[in-house]
């Protein structure tokens, strides 16, 4: 029996958590189990990347510098692999080739020897300046095909991109079906014919979420795939991935056997079976399968997102329409695979056609962007009637959207100024300015505070303790409540982890009394909440999403032209900018940086 072993690439430190447990693992919680991890014999285990970096800034207040240094040291046999977005690198816009260049080499020399690297678009030349820079470090480059489903994603379409990475110099090629969609048949064929036109060796990457990911996956070795992505079966399922041990097992035997030791994986699952428990506020109630994602191919994550979009705009119950309309937007730009950060493009828009009263009534900032090239190539033909809305008769650009970008590194080296005191410094503010500076800021004041997580279920005491489930009824509409956390209080300020219907989601706190004071009286303090007026008029500017203001362009005063950029708001880890809606004065600014604000308040007047 001819061996065609099977190698394993292990992701509880990097994906399954970010699929199942909102990324929030830290990193003391992997470091006790890197020594069984490391002599497993994984092919290489993905640790870095991904929405990691964003997270451990954000929520865990770590240096993700810092906590792939320590994975590296903990894990001296096992590749350390990542995932990187091309020309986005881990932030969403286009980054110039040299912040491109310099956070290669910066991961590189920190620990990463296996980099997996894909486009939102398939556009393969946003990969092309990441892969030279990972051969140029002698580095493992893994270009990655984003799998989907439309007219235009036909087995002969993957193939030929496939061949065009190889020809990239590319050491392997991964087809990474980010939503579940790779049926048993499909993958059959899939892999069958790129097996017969390229040699470099074929990976396997699918989550559960349809639940017929394992079966896809013996399929796609059976075809030619030698490396498949697993994740220990306490971190598996759901929206995560196929089960390492069950995965070692069917293979047992076969001219596939991985050789892996299921006694040592049995133990490595025991251990992230407690460490998940003390995550529990965090767990996605799409923990379960839902093959709904074969119809709208929207995996869990984004239905969350989704969901707290809609139950902001007090319009849960439009869920049916927003999944319905999503495939709608997909076809209109182009047919792009639904990851990040296509996925929030798509469904922000798909939201925003839902609510208000035609399609493309607001278009997104991002929308604009797409329609303009500057995202990349879409795969099919765009809507030019939606493209018109958007643009006008702008400019699409035809190149490749980096070879608009001037070298940024110099810029962002001032920009990040005394707070940053190395260049992965630096390449942490670029990746994300805002919540990047706010670390690094509270890192020099000794002031990084971790979000608190509930080690244990709340569990009702006495009817003396305070109640932690609530019926709450807010505009006709009645929800779920459970607390099952608290985070450490800064100031007046608190944050709160509770489930609403089953979704966990975080609450921000804000004292604005101080209770009663020695003498009897109520002390108070100013309130920081702003009350906006109601948009009532044409020069109303106002946002059409919830978000949080990342900039005010304009002072009172300024004269502005309809559709010149006044604000900027972040919604779903996605900055829109915000333009005038008429030609005149501003005369008024009622938002400032940081504020939270929501689609019916007025936040600039313009007469």
């Amino acid at each position: 029996m001819k061996s065609k072993k099977v190698f394993v690439t292990e992701l509880a430190l990097r994906d399954a958590h970010q699929s199942l447990i909102a990324t929030r693992m830290r990193t003391e919680d992997m470091l006790p189990v890197c020594d069984k991890l490391d002599r497993a014999g994984f092919w290489s285990i993905e640790a870095w990347g991904g929405a990691t970096f964003d997270a451990c800034i954000r929520f865990l207040k770590e240096d993700p510098w810092e906590r792939l240094r320590h994975l590296r040291t903990a894990l001296p046999n096992t590749p350390i692999q990542m995932l990187l977005r091309g020309q986005n690198l881990l932030g969403y816009r286009h980054y110039s080739d040299d912040v491109v260049t310099a956070f290669i080499h910066k991961a590189a020399l920190n620990g990463v020897e296996v980099f997996r690297i894909f486009d939102a678009m398939n556009d393969l030349r946003n990969i092309q300046v990441s892969v030279a820079a990972v051969i140029a470090a002698g580095k493992h480059a893994q270009g990655a095909i984003c799998y989907t489903t439309s007219p235009v994603h036909t087995i002969e379409h993957f193939v030929e991109q496939a061949v065009e990475i190889e020809k990239m110099g590319c050491h392997s090629l991964c087809i990474k079906d980010m939503a579940g969609l790779l049926t048993p048949v499909r993958a059959s064929e899939l892999f069958a014919a790129m097996s017969a036109r390229v040699k470099i060796p074929l990976h396997f990457h699918s989550h559960t979420t349809a639940g017929i990911a394992n079966i896809s996956m013996y399929k796609a070795v059976e075809n030619g795939a030698r490396h498949v992505d697993t994740a220990i079966s306490s971190m598996s399922w759901g929206t995560s991935h196929s089960p390492t041990e069950s995965m070692v097992v069917a293979f047992r035997g076969t001219p596939y056997d991985t050789g892996l030791d299921l006694e040592l994986l049995q133990d490595i699952g025991s251990y992230f079976h407690e460490v998940r428990k003390k995550y529990h506020q965090f767990e996605s109630e799409h923990s379960g399968v839902d093959t709904r994602v074969q119809v709208n191919q929207v995996p869990g994550g984004m239905i969350s997102n989704l969901a707290h979009q809609l139950r902001e705009q007090g319009a849960l119950q439009r869920m049916p329409e927003v999944l319905a309309e999503i495939p709608r937007v997909r076809e209109d730009l182009g047919y792009p695979p639904l990851v990040t950060p296509t996925s929030q493009i798509i469904g922000t828009q798909a939201v925003l056609n839902v609510l208000t009263a035609r399609r493309y009534k607001n278009i997104t900032s991002e929308v604009k962007l797409y329609l303009q090239g500057r995202y990349g190539r879409a795969p099919g033909p765009v809507n030019e009637t939606v493209r018109r809305m958007a643009i006008g008769d702008e400019e699409v650009i035809s190149c490749r959207p980096a070879d608009t970008l001037k070298p940024e590194m110099a810029r962002l080296t001032a920009a990040a100024g005394s707070i940053a005191s190395s260049e992965e410094d630096v390449l942490t503010y670029a990746m994300f300015p805002e919540v990047g500076r706010a670390f690094l800021e509270a890192r020099a004041a000794s002031l990084l505070v971790p979000e608190q997580v509930q080690t244990a279920p709340v569990v009702p005491g006495p009817a003396t303790a305070a109640p932690t489930e609530f019926n709450v009824t807010v505009h006709g509409e009645t929800y779920h409540l459970k607390i099952t956390g608290a985070g450490h209080r800064s100031e007046h300020r608190r944050p709160f982890y509770v489930t609403v219907d089953g979704m966990p989601e975080e609450i921000l706190v804000e004292t604005l009394t101080e209770g009663i004071a020695a003498e009897g009286s109520v002390a108070t303090r100013p309130s920081r909440v702003s009350h906006r007026p109601k948009a009532s008029k044409e020069g109303h500017v106002t946002s059409s999403m919830p978000g949080t203001v990342v900039a005010v362009m304009v002072q009172p005063g300024e004269h502005v032209e309809a559709g010149d950029p006044v604000l900027v708001i972040e919604a779903m880890k996605m900055e829109n900018e915000v333009p005038a809606p008429v030609a005149g004065t501003v005369k008024a600014v009622y938002a400032s940086k940081g504020d939270s604000v929501n689609p019916d308040e007025v936040l600039l007047e313009i007469g």
